[in-house]
C-alpha cells in the first residue's frame, strides 16, 4: 500500500482502469499529499493521463475506489469545482476564441483570478483573434498554463503542459508556478517527461510504470535512497551481485549501475577496490531506472540494447 501520513488530497484504493481487458491502470492504491506540488512520472503509456481521468471524474474505475477530500468525485458538483485538468489535448468549441475560453473559466471555477489570467496572457503572448483551432501547439499549451494557474482550484492537473513551448515560454511557467503556489498554496500534480527541467518544482513523485506504482514518495527521500557506479563492466557486475540494482547498462567494455539503498562505508570501501566512480543519480535517471521494463529495452534508444532491468530483485 502506497500510502502518505499527513493529510491526503486525493486517496485511491485499489484503483483499477481496463480497456478491452487490457489494463490501464492496474490496483493502485495511492495518497497524494495536500497543498504540495507532485510529479506524476513515467513512460508513455504508464497510465498517467488515466489516473488524472479517474481522479477527475472524466472516466469511471473498472474496480477500486477514488476519494477526493474524502468524497467520490463522481456526479459530485462540489468536488469537481475544487478541481482543475488541463490535458495535453485540451480540446474547445470550434468557434472558441481567447476571451470565449477566458469567459467559461471564470464562470467554471470558483476562485477565478481575472488580474493573474491578464497577467500570464500577455506574457505567453497568447493572440486573441484567431479561433482557438487555429493556434499552434505552443499556444494551446499556453492557454492551458493561463486556465490551469488563474483557476487557483484547490486540486489543479497539468499534463505534459510545456508541449510546443521554447525554452524562455517554459521558465516562465516554472517561475509563475512556483510563485503563485507559494501564495496560493493548493496540491498541484505535473505529468512530465522534462523531469530535469521540473526536477526543482517537485516536491514529491509518483512514478508510474505499465498502470501500476513503482515508487512514490519525497523527491530528497528518492534521491537519498539510491546512487550509481560507473566503471568496468565487469567490475560493475561484481558491485551490483550482493546489492538490489535498479537497472545496469553496458556500452563496450564500461558498465554504469543505479544501486537501491543509501550509501555506506562499506559500498564506498567495495567501488574503491573495484576502482568504480560513485555518483549520485539525477531524478530522470531514477525514474528511467524504475521504468525500464522487463525487456530492458527501451523505446527507440539502441545504445541501450544491452540494458538488464533488475527492478525488485537481487543482481546476479
Amino acid at each position: 500500500m502506497t500510502t502518505d501520513t499527513a493529510t491526503a488530497a486525493i486517496e485511491t484504493r485499489g484503483l483499477t482502469r481496463l480497456y478491452r481487458g487490457v489494463p490501464a491502470l492496474d490496483d493502485v492504491t495511492l495518497d497524494i499529499r495536500e497543498n504540495a506540488i507532485t510529479g506524476l512520472l513515467g513512460r508513455n503509456g504508464a497510465g498517467k493521463t488515466t489516473l488524472m481521468s479517474l481522479v477527475t471524474a472524466q472516466d469511471r474505475p473498472s474496480s477500486g475506489t477514488v476519494r477526493v477530500a474524502g468524497h467520490d468525485p463522481f456526479e459530485r458538483a462540489e468536488t469537481i469545482e475544487r478541481m482543475c485538468f488541463l490535458r495535453d489535448n485540451q480540446r474547445y468549441p470550434d468557434d472558441y476564441r481567447l476571451k470565449h475560453a477566458i469567459r467559461a473559466a471564470a464562470i467554471f471555477y470558483p476562485h477565478w483570478s481575472q488580474q493573474t489570467a491578464d497577467r500570464l496572457i500577455d506574457l505567453f503572448r497568447i493572440p486573441a483573434k484567431p479561433i482557438i483551432k487555429k493556434f499552434s501547439r505552443g499556444q494551446l499549451s499556453s492557454l492551458g498554463i493561463v486556465l490551469g494557474l488563474a483557476s487557483r482550484s484547490p486540486i489543479t492537473f497539468f499534463d505534459e503542459p510545456y508541449l510546443g513551448l521554447d525554452a524562455t515560454a517554459r521558465h516562465i511557467f516554472y517561475d509563475e508556478l512556483l510563485q503563485d503556489y507559494a501564495a496560493h498554496p493548493r496540491t498541484v500534480v505535473l505529468s512530465t517527461h522534462l523531469i530535469d527541467e521540473m526536477d526543482q518544482l517537485l516536491e514529491r513523485v509518483v512514478i508510474l510504470d505499465r498502470g501500476r506504482v513503482v515508487r512514490h514518495s519525497d523527491v530528497e527521500e528518492l534521491r537519498g535512497g539510491s546512487y550509481q557506479v560507473a566503471g568496468r563492466a565487469s567490475a560493475v557486475d561484481e558491485f551490483v551481485r550482493d546489492r538490489e540494482a535498479l537497472s545496469t547498462r553496458s556500452i563496450g567494455g564500461l558498465g554504469t549501475a543505479v544501486v537501491e539503498g543509501r550509501l555506506g562505508d562499506e559500498d564506498r570501501e567495495a567501488a574503491a577496490r573495484l576502482a568504480l566512480e560513485i555518483s549520485p543519480v539525477s531524478l530522470q535517471d531514477l525514474v528511467a531506472a524504475y521504468g525500464l521494463g522487463d525487456t530492458g529495452q527501451p523505446d527507440a534508444d539502441p545504445e541501450l540494447d544491452n540494458v538488464s532491468q533488475l527492478s525488485g530483485r537481487k543482481a546476479s
